[in-house]
């Protein structure tokens, strides 16, 4: 079938719409009979493909993440078009691999999210929320990302990898960067595909991700040298560890998937409670009991990672639609996590939705969330802190949504407390 132009998931212009309207153009690809193929717009200097099969159903997106064998993370996960070996030394990171290599990276870095490793880090990430907190009170309200929602995990991912605060602001620059490439904001650039535009962007790009690269490699270079116990020194020493490069490319996608995607929950939460108080009424009268629930509902609901890539290595059938070996996937948790046929009232916020089997670190299998606990433990003491400090905070007006058909961002959200 030709896509109607409000169904085409290829095209920036998709992207830029109100999420209402995005999220209804989801609702109508999960009544069709099949997944839609997805016509791929081909990017200069990258490449691109014949197109896409955009899995939007829950059962589709879950079964296809539990069969690593067929649904190949090579050459890529977090591209649409292959990354060219240029952008891939940079973004090549576990996350596009599959097993053996994946397994072997993922036993290494498992390290940094071990119940021993967090459970040290409780005082810390309350210590580090008192004084965001505190941060926030003497500058005024203002806008919630940069004063709290983009700090504390920022924050907390620098300090488990040894990197001194004063390069924490530089890292998130480059952060916003790397996600959001299609946004002029970030990028310096007005969206769209010309050959100037794309070069710009990815030069951009480039010096971001090499810039924290090299930041995370000099440290490994330092630890390798004189060990200082902490994560670093564990990652870079010992039988199995991390080369440089893969130091490098784990930091990328630490920073970047770790701390977009908890700062975006922190500040779509936020939103949420200030939209709904009755949810937030029943949390704060039973917040230890209800904030677990809390948490996940706000990833359900708000999808921080809308999509990932998977591509067939053999013919296969999943779910009654046939597929061929090269076929691109596209696995949108942006809509498994409201598929009707899983969840009762999906458009609904509610805490206490019981089971909630979102898709919002991943769907099951060997590339589920590694630091899926850590998130949650961040969004815990963040809420704690602002509801006990601030008991009258609460988000004014709609956020400034970043533009990008990767991460469900918030660039900007304007509060008062």
């Amino acid at each position: 079938m030709t896509l109607p132009a409000e169904l085409d998931l290829s095209q920036i212009p998709f992207w830029a719409r109100p999420q209402a309207e995005r999220m209804e153009a989801f609702r109508r690809l999960r009544e069709l009979d099949r997944p839609v193929f997805v016509p791929e717009q081909a990017v200069p200097f990258v490449g691109g493909g014949p197109g896409y099969h955009a899995l939007v159903r829950h059962a589709d997106v879950t079964a296809a993440s539990r069969d690593a064998a067929v649904f190949s993370s090579e050459p890529c996960s977090n591209s649409i078009p292959d990354m060219p070996r240029w952008l891939s030394v940079y973004f090549g990171s576990m996350i596009n691999m599959d097993d053996p290599r994946h397994a072997r990276l993922r036993r290494i870095v498992s390290r940094a999210f071990t119940p021993r490793v967090l459970a040290k880090m409780e005082e810390d990430l309350a210590r580090a929320a008192a004084e965001i907190v505190d941060q926030a009170v003497a500058e005024g309200p203002g806008d919630f990302v940069a004063q709290v929602a983009a700090r504390l995990p920022v924050r907390v991912i620098c300090d488990m990898m040894g990197i001194p605060a004063s390069h924490h602001d530089a890292v998130l620059r480059r952060t916003n960067v790397i996600l959001g490439n299609a946004d002029p904001e970030y990028s310096g650039i007005d969206p769209g595909f010309g050959r100037v535009k794309v070069a710009r962007g990815l030069a951009k790009l480039l010096r971001a991700g090499h810039a924290l690269n090299r930041l995370a490699a000099r440290l490994g270079d330092e630890r390798r040298r004189r060990p200082t116990g902490d994560l670093v020194s564990l990652l870079v020493n010992g039988d199995e560890r991390l080369s440089s490069q893969e130091l490098g490319s784990f930091f990328i996608l630490l920073v970047v998937a770790g701390s977009e995607t908890t700062r975006n929950a922190i500040a779509y939460g936020l939103k949420l409670f200030t939209d709904h108080p009755e949810q937030r009424e029943q949390l704060l009268a039973d917040f230890d009991g209800r904030i677990a629930g809390a948490c996940d509902e706000i990833v359900r609901y708000a999808t921080p990672v809308i999509q990932f890539r998977r591509t067939l290595t053999r013919d296969h059938e999943l779910n009654g639609t046939p597929y061929r070996k090269g076929d691109k996937v596209l696995l949108f948790y942006t809509s498994a996590n409201r598929d009707e046929a899983v969840f009762e009232d999906p458009d609904a916020f509610d805490i206490t939705r019981d089971p909630n089997p979102h898709v919002g670190f991943g769907g099951p299998g060997p590339h589920y969330c590694l630091g899926a606990h850590l998130a949650r433990r961040e969004m815990t003491v963040m809420f704690r802190e602002l509801f006990t400090r601030l008991p009258a905070i609460k988000a004014v007006g709609e956020p400034d949504f970043l533009l990008s058909n990767f991460i469900n961002g918030v660039k900007h959200l304007r509060y008062t407390f």
